[in-house]
């Protein structure tokens, strides 16, 4: 293990999804979310077929036993996108990423309903006050005197989050059978045909430079992707996991300096409890699991005497 360099990678993969995220936006526009999907999802290809034969995975890693769960997590997962991609035309940059991070915490709650995981007291209550803060950053949305779209935006935004959670529940079954390698091969191969059935509403053609934005926006998410899946192989997920809110700071910065969006007092403070409450629930996880490793560890030293 070597988890300076997990770490590294994976403020790089966060960078990536945040400068996607802009181009989506400086494109929001010109082009209707399901055709950003498409751009989004089959630019990536190139990009993950590289990463495949890098891995020296070109002839295998994208074979699966479990095609139909590949299909609804892409499903759920192509939602998810469609939804966050629509927010960002609606929202900052900065509150659509605030409200994003409700997504793993929600994980906690799914994985109870439909995994069986067994979810202490504390993690339910970290996650309620992670939702506290998820519902101060939406509140000044939901008042229709901001207008009618910033409210539509900020509940888009928060479906896709739960969209989000239920589709990494479906990748926590996936791993049961599936690759890393085949997982996110056939998710962005699946995102790619459901975006063509978006076609009949709105799709245009969006000139050369918004055309550029969105095919570059499909190279940063698949390098945004492959930087991630590399993170894992030289540092624990628990580990590298409170570095995915190092986004705010990069949404902060792009949404002050490219598109004028002054951060709100409440959004800021709704932001940070989500990110507070999201910490302590990584840092929860990663002490149990150390517990756990210990308990097995010292259960196979007796086993061996």
């Amino acid at each position: 293990m070597q988890p300076v360099h997990g770490i590294i990678l994976k403020i790089i993969s966060v960078c990536l999804f945040v400068v996607m995220a802009a181009l989506i936006k400086a494109t929001a526009d010109i082009v209707p979310p399901g055709q950003a999907v498409f751009f989004r999802s089959f630019f990536a290809l190139p990009i993950i077929f590289v990463w495949l034969a890098m891995r020296h995975e070109l002839r295998n890693g994208w074979k699966t036993v479990n095609p139909l769960g590949h299909f609804w997590r892409g499903l759920i997962g192509t939602g998810a996108m469609g939804l966050g991609f629509t927010g960002l035309g609606l929202l900052p940059l900065p509150e659509v990423t605030a409200i994003g991070y409700a997504a793993p915490l929600l994980v906690v709650v799914f994985a109870a309903m439909f995994l069986d995981e067994k979810v202490g007291i504390f993690r339910l209550s970290t996650v309620g006050l992670g939702m506290v803060g998820v519902l101060i950053v939406l509140s000044p949305r939901l008042s229709t005197a901001l207008g009618v779209s910033e409210t539509l935006g900020a509940l888009v935004v928060f479906m896709g989050a739960v969209l989000a959670a239920l589709a990494q529940v479906f990748v926590r079954k996936l791993v049961a059978t599936e690759g890393t390698s085949a997982i996110v091969f056939w998710f962005t191969v699946t995102s790619s045909i459901l975006s063509l059935f978006t076609i009949p509403w709105g799709w245009v053609w969006p000139g050369w430079s918004a055309a550029a934005l969105l095919v570059f926006a499909g190279f940063v998410g698949g390098m945004g992707q492959m930087f991630l899946t590399s993170s894992y192989r030289y540092a624990d997920a628990s580990l590298v996991a409170p570095f995915d809110y190092t986004s705010m700071i990069l949404a902060l910065g792009i949404g002050y300096f490219v598109f004028g969006e002054v951060p709100t007092a409440t959004m800021l403070v709704g932001a940070a409890i989500v990110i507070f409450a999201g910490v302590l629930i990584i840092w929860r996880e990663r002490a149990l699991g150390l517990q756990r490793a210990q308990q097995r560890k010292a259960m196979g030293s007796i086993g061996g005497k």
